[in-house]
Parts: C-alpha cells; sequence; structure tokens
C-alpha cells in the first residue's frame, strides 16, 4: 500500500475546500483501499482471473494456484479471522488482484528472456533461411521430441486404457471408485510431467503447477471437480491420441534422417574407399554408376547434395511438426473448456 507524505503549509482558502479523490487523507486512502479488496478467496480469484486477461492461459493456472495456496495457508493459519479479513492482512505482503498480476507478468517476461536460446541474426535470402535452421536449438530439441514419442505416447496409452479398464471395470465393487479417483490423480501429474517436456523441447508455456484443490472443501465436492473439469478428459483425449501420433513423429523422423544421411554417407564412404559402389542383388553385382544415366563423376556429387538439402529439410520439418503439437498439447492440456 502506497504512504502519504507531505511537508507543513501553512492553511489556505484551498484547504477548506473538501477532499476530493486526489486530496484524500491517509485514512481515508486507507479505508478506500480496504474497502476495494475482494471479500472471499474466490472473489479474490476471479479478480486475479479477470486481471489476467490475455495472458498465457499456463501463466493464469500458475497465478491462481499460488494465489489459492498462499490465501488457504493464510486462513488455516488464523482461524479465527474470516476470509475478508484474512485478505486485507495479507494485502500488503502479498499484494492485491491486480497488483500480484502485475508482478506475474513482469516475472514472465523476465524468466522467459533469461530462459529464450539467443536468436540468431536474421537472415534475408531464403538460402540464409533455409540452412539457418541448423543454428536454432529448437529444431534439434523438436527433433529428439519426434524420436521420444514413441516411447512417451506407448506408456501414456498403455496407462490410460490399462487405468480406464481396471477401474471402470471394478466399479460394481467399493473399491472401483477410489481405484478411478486415484487414475485420474495420475492423469493429471503425468499431464504436468509432458507439459514440462513440451515446454523444454518445443518451447511452449506449459503449467508449472497443478490446478488447486481445497483440503478443507467436502470430499464428494472435490471428487465432483475432478469429473466436471473438462481438462480431466482432454488430458486423457491427449493421452490417447499419443500413440498414434507418437508412431506417426517417429517414423517420419527414422526416415527422414535415414534417407538423408544415407545420401551424404555413400558418396563419403566411395571417397574414402569404404564402399566400392557396386550394389549386388542375388550375386549379381553393378556399379551404382551405370544404373543410371549419370557417371559416377556427377552421382556421387550430387548425392551428397541431395543428403545435404533433406536433412536440413528434416530439421525444418521437425520444427513445423513441433510447434504444431505445441499448440494441439496447449489446448488439451491448458486452454480445453
Amino acid at each position: 500500500m502506497n504512504a502519504i507524505t507531505g511537508t507543513a503549509h501553512t492553511p489556505t482558502s484551498a484547504d477548506l475546500v473538501p477532499a476530493g479523490p486526489d486530496r484524500a487523507d491517509p485514512a481515508h486512502a486507507a479505508a478506500s483501499a480496504a474497502a476495494d479488496l475482494p471479500r472471499s478467496i474466490p472473489e479474490y480469484l476471479q479478480r486475479l482471473r479477470q486481471a489476467l486477461h490475455g495472458a498465457d492461459p499456463a501463466l493464469v493456472q500458475d497465478a491462481l494456484y499460488d494465489a489459492e495456496e498462499y490465501l488457504r495457508a493464510e486462513l488455516a493459519e488464523n482461524p479465527g479471522k474470516s476470509e475478508a479479513e484474512v485478505i486485507a492482512s495479507v494485502a500488503g505482503s502479498y499484494g492485491a488482484p491486480d497488483e500480484v498480476a502485475e508482478i506475474y507478468r513482469d516475472t514472465e517476461v523476465k524468466v522467459q528472456t533469461a530462459l529464450r536460446p539467443p536468436k540468431p541474426a536474421p537472415r534475408r535470402s531464403w538460402l540464409g533461411r533455409f540452412f539457418g535452421v541448423a543454428l536454432e536449438p529448437r529444431s534439434y530439441g523438436a527433433l529428439f521430441y519426434m524420436l521420444l514419442s514413441l516411447a512417451t505416447g506407448t506408456f501414456y496409452f498403455t496407462w490410460v486404457t490399462t487405468g480406464l479398464s481396471l477401474s471402470l471395470g471394478l466399479l460394481i465393487l467399493i473399491i472401483g471408485v477410489p481405484l478411478l479417483i486415484l487414475f485420474l490423480a495420475s492423469v493429471r501429474v503425468l499431464a504436468l510431467v509432458e507439459g514440462r517436456l513440451v515446454e523444454v523441447m518445443l518451447g511452449e508455456r506449459m503449467p508449472r503447477r497443478p490446478l488447486y484443490t481445497d483440503r478443507e472443501r467436502p470430499w464428494l465436492e472435490r471428487i465432483k471437480d475432478v469429473f466436471t473439469d473438462p481438462r480431466t478428459w482432454g488430458t486423457l483425449l491427449y493421452q490417447l491420441l499419443m500413440l498414434p501420433l507418437g508412431t506417426a513423429y517417429f517414423t517420419i523422423a527414422v526416415t527422414a534422417l535415414a534417407v538423408s544421411l544415407s545420401f551424404v554417407a555413400v558418396p563419403l564412404a566411395v571417397w574414402f574407399g569404404l564402399f566400392d559402389g557396386n550394389i549386388c542383388l542375388d550375386g549379381d553385382c553393378s556399379y551404382a554408376g551405370d544404373l543410371g544415366v549419370l557417371p559416377g563423376v556427377v552421382l556421387w556429387p550430387l548425392s551428397l547434395l541431395i543428403g545435404i538439402v533433406l536433412l536440413f529439410a528434416t530439421l525444418h520439418l521437425a520444427r513445423g511438426i513441433g510447434y504444431l503439437h505445441a499448440q494441439l498439447a496447449k489446448a488439451l492440456l491448458v486452454r480445453w473448456g
């Protein structure tokens, strides 16, 4: 809260005019600020959400989690105070919703600036833009994510199908309901893990905090929130989609790398004497340069050039797939509903 200071002066006729909003005394300003504070934690969170309108949804989720956790902890430590009294008492240390929103926006800019890899110098020619992809770390992060996605996709798909089958099949028994709840909780944990992979490798801002659950609320209401939250079902859909997507990503990455590196490696192997250029099928060997219209002296340099172009095209393809997948992850794990 801002303190208002001044200097002693001789009263004038202007001092006899009743103070307006801009001439309020400190006590009146403090009272106005206190009256403007939210009266409950849900109202505080709603105003914080409004103040963060237009910000990244992942940032909004983190800010709401931190704010609710802090306010609930203060309320638990002061059982004799109401929510309005607790909010008023921590307004000076934690801040009003507008102040907290501004702090989060400023901090996000600083953190993203510090974590973002340095951008290479802008290239105007199309050749510079095409080959400059090799200097961008996100290209290799996206390529590695494509190779890793087969393993993660298989695990997610197996976990979801097994968990759903067991929990739904056991619903007729008492153990089925808690098993289903534990399964959905584990899905949310896996969503945070996947979010970290997406943020680190693909560069898309993802939540770093889970969805807050007030432990003081009745457990039936908390269970209802899990089932009614669209992000629960968005996460399940995402993890089911990861198997076909992961298979496709892995296949594309391996095929593109194998073809491009083969075009590069064969000419080098010929020039270094590691390969004689003969292709043998069923014992019948023929020199590769005699199989087409191009002689070997032209074929091998052309093969090397094609391999290099395909290798850089693979990096561009990986970046494009990484961007599209990051948007899918953001839509289903964060923005869903």
